[in-house]
């Protein structure tokens, strides 16, 4: 019953967003989507989102000092910069690398750089989360990954990467929307959504139940909150926060 409904409703979805299927169709809406439209429409939801979530953020990044190195520097690599919505929520002097798939950011990050002039930026590297290589094992203390994991290829080899650049003792944060429990009428409109929303919002999958990878991998520390972030007329409420210990 709900399956034929799913089936119906994306395809009555699919059809609104009928010139945008055809552009995929031709290849032309993927380099529009990563130069323009997502920059573009990430920087609208952003500003939305970081409202929502600034309480959240502000207590899930309090203790980062805590995860400094030896030398007493905190050495810190974020996945899936974008357009650096996460600076304002770091310590002073920290030395921040900041990694993205998408290159097409530059405004909006020298915008965020120039307004948290706190902080040390390293670099500057175009990476998929799930291929760091570029980054040397154990070099960071502190790896940082805000609404990223929704669109990455692969969530496992991502995390092992994320463990594999931290140093023994470092943390990873997260902020991630997820899938909703599946009896509700949201998850239902998750499923709806799907292949159209992925589509249009470069990648980005709705059902990921993304605590059960967390849980998965090697992380000798593992805390996780379930909340919710109400965003008008989106699919993205259920979030997870928290963070794991290497």
């Amino acid at each position: 019953e709900a399956g034929a409904s799913v089936l119906l409703l994306r395809a009555c979805l699919a059809l609104l967003a009928s010139p945008i299927y055809l552009l995929s169709f031709l290849g032309l809406w993927e380099p529009f989507c990563r130069k323009v439209f997502f920059p573009f429409i990430l920087e609208k939801i952003c500003v939305s989102h970081d409202k929502k979530s600034k309480k959240h953020k502000q207590e899930l990044f309090r203790n980062l000092p805590d995860f400094r190195g030896p030398s007493g520097e905190l050495r810190l690599l974020e996945i899936g910069t974008g357009g650096g919505s996460n600076f304002q929520f770091y310590p002073p002097g920290c030395r921040v690398t900041c990694t993205d798939i998408n290159p097409h950011f530059q405004e909006l990050l020298s915008k965020n750089m120039k307004k948290n002039q706190h902080l040390r930026y390293e670099r500057f590297l175009v990476a998929a989360g799930e291929d760091l290589g570029q980054v040397a094992s154990g070099s960071v203390d502190a790896v940082v990954c805000t609404l990223v994991l929704c669109s990455v290829h692969s969530v496992s080899t991502t995390l092992s990467e994320v463990l594999r650049v931290l140093r023994p003792g470092g943390a990873f944060y997260f902020l991630e929307h997820v899938a909703a429990e599946h009896s509700s009428w949201r998850y239902f409109w998750q499923q709806v959504c799907y292949p159209t929303w992925k589509l249009v919002f470069a990648g980005c999958c709705l059902t990921r139940e993304l605590w059960k990878n967390l849980e998965e991998a090697k992380f000798s520390e593992l805390k996780i909150q379930h909340i919710g972030l109400a965003m008008p007329w989106m699919p993205i409420e259920p979030h997870i926060v928290g963070y794991g210990v290497k």
